[in-house]
């Protein structure tokens, strides 16, 4: 059962824990759920779209979305595996940590107990079930784990002057972008396009120009075998050290690390 028809089962049984391991490449529209989800993202990438904002998900990353918050889910690509288990959410008011959507790098425990759970793919585990305390134990495990949040996030909008514009960015990401150029390009003053992106997506040119070159590279390292330095000039940088430092501030880990992991 893929996730689509499985979004009224997830629903059901308030108080199990629903489990779902799928390969996949697919987008999810906007739903919600009533239990909380923790998706391990085992290879490739996944995307989390909530409230005009794209969290990115990289391999070796989880993800936690409450009960109840609206989100669009896309995996990105055919190999990656989402490992995913929908819990209750009666002990929610216990932690700050299970009202609010994060992605952490998975620690070994981590995926360990994650991979287990396979064993009920496509199950509800209720408190009936001789395996429902593994699960608790995992769920009061999560806030535990002091993992540090790894906010990637590309802002998305309707607003119709801006889509030209970010498809542009996206299929000339490795060319030297300057907000000069661009505004020339769609014929704006650059006054006016520095403007557009504040209002329409909340941060400057500059910024969102880096984070999806970020978004790129990230992809080009799960996804293909080119040399960290062909990556780096795909995405727009001439310099290894600079794409580097960049690629440290966003994911506190260089990109031949990244890649090893």
């Amino acid at each position: 059962m893929g996730l689509i028809a499985s979004l009224p089962e997830i629903n059901k049984q308030r108080n199990a824990v629903f489990v779902m391991h799928e390969k996949s490449e697919k987008l999810i529209p906007l739903h919600t759920h009533n239990k909380g989800q923790l998706s391990y993202v085992e290879g490739g990438i996944a995307y989390i779209t909530i409230d005009y904002k794209t969290y990115v998900v990289p391999a070796r990353h989880y993800f936690w979305i409450p009960q109840g918050m609206p989100h669009i889910l896309r995996i990105g690509n055919s190999a990656t595996v989402l490992r995913s288990l929908y819990f209750y959410a009666h002990d929610d008011e216990s932690n700050p940590f299970y009202k609010k959507l994060g992605i952490y790098p998975a620690s070994e425990l981590l995926i360990q107990m994650i991979n287990y759970s396979e064993r009920w793919d496509g199950k509800h585990v209720t408190p009936k079930d001789d395996n429902f305390e593994f699960l608790v134990a995992l769920k009061k495990l999560l806030p535990q784990l002091n993992n540090k949040a790894l906010p990637i996030i590309l802002p998305t909008t309707d607003n119709e002057q801006m889509q030209p514009i970010i498809r542009f960015l996206e299929k000339n990401i490795g060319e030297k972008l300057t907000l000069e150029d661009v505004s020339k390009k769609f014929n704006i003053s650059e006054r006016s396009l520095s403007r557009l992106f504040q209002s329409s997506i909340h941060i400057s040119f500059l910024q969102y120009l880096k984070t999806l070159r970020m978004v790129k590279a990230i992809e080009l390292i799960l996804k293909s075998n080119k040399p960290i330095s062909e990556i780096a000039y795909n995405v727009g940088y001439t310099s290894i050290s600079s794409f580097s430092d960049a690629f440290h501030e966003f994911t506190n880990s260089r990109p031949s690390d990244f890649r090893k992991s």
